[in-house]
Order: structure tokens, then C-alpha cells, then sequence
């Protein structure tokens, strides 16, 4: 997961995942990521990813992007905060793919293969 929690450090450096969060969560649980010969994300189960947001202290606002209000998350569990938002993200409908494929591509652009 190491390396899974530098690719999520360096989008949110970078500020990639802003306007694109759904496109963000799209990617990490359906999409294979690839750094050179290192498999950095190989999709990754809701729960992977939501004690991985958790881990890095992903700024909970960002559930806003996916049209939920953080106060209507569970409040005290973070792990299980990020597991409800992503359960609603609709992570198969069109914007996901759409912000995915926008974020795949700016990856792409920093030397990840997107597949």
C-alpha cells in the first residue's frame, strides 16, 4: 500500500484530484496503476480505500465533489467515513469515467501507466 499512498500524496500535492474526486475514487478501485516496472494501484476494494484516504488524512470536504455533506458521514470512524461516501459516489456512472479518464490522462503526463 506504500506505494499506492505516494501516488495519493502526489496528486493531492499537485492538486490533481480537485473537481475530479469521483474520477479519483474511479480510478483507485477500478483501474490498474503503473510506475515503471512497480504496480502502484492494481484496483483496490472500497474498504482498501477508504483506510487508504484515511491513512493519508484526505481532507474530508472533499465529499462535497460527490454531492454529500460531510456531516451526514459517520463522524467519529474515519475509516468507515470515506467507506460511505465512496458506497455513494456512483463510481459506474459516466462522471466518474469521465473525471477518471481526465485524471488518467495527468498521470500519464507524470510518467504512470494507466490502464
Amino acid at each position: 500500500m506504500l506505494l499506492s499512498q505516494s501516488l495519493l500524496e502526489e496528486i493531492r500535492h499537485e492538486g490533481l484530484a480537485v473537481g475530479r474526486f469521483r474520477g479519483l475514487l474511479y480510478l483507485l478501485v477500478g483501474r490498474r496503476i503503473e510506475r515503471g516496472a512497480e504496480t502502484v494501484s492494481a484496483g483496490m476494494t472500497w474498504r482498501d480505500a477508504a483506510t487508504l484516504l484515511k491513512k493519508i488524512r484526505w481532507d474530508k470536504e472533499a465529499v462535497r465533489e460527490l454531492s454529500l455533506n460531510p456531516a451526514d458521514l459517520p463522524p467519529r470512524d474515519r475509516e468507515k467515513y470515506w467507506y460511505v461516501a465512496i458506497s455513494q459516489a456512483d463510481l459506474g456512472g459516466a462522471e466518474a469515467k469521465t473525471q477518471g479518464e481526465g485524471l488518467a490522462d495527468a498521470l500519464r503526463e507524470r510518467g504512470y501507466k494507466v490502464e
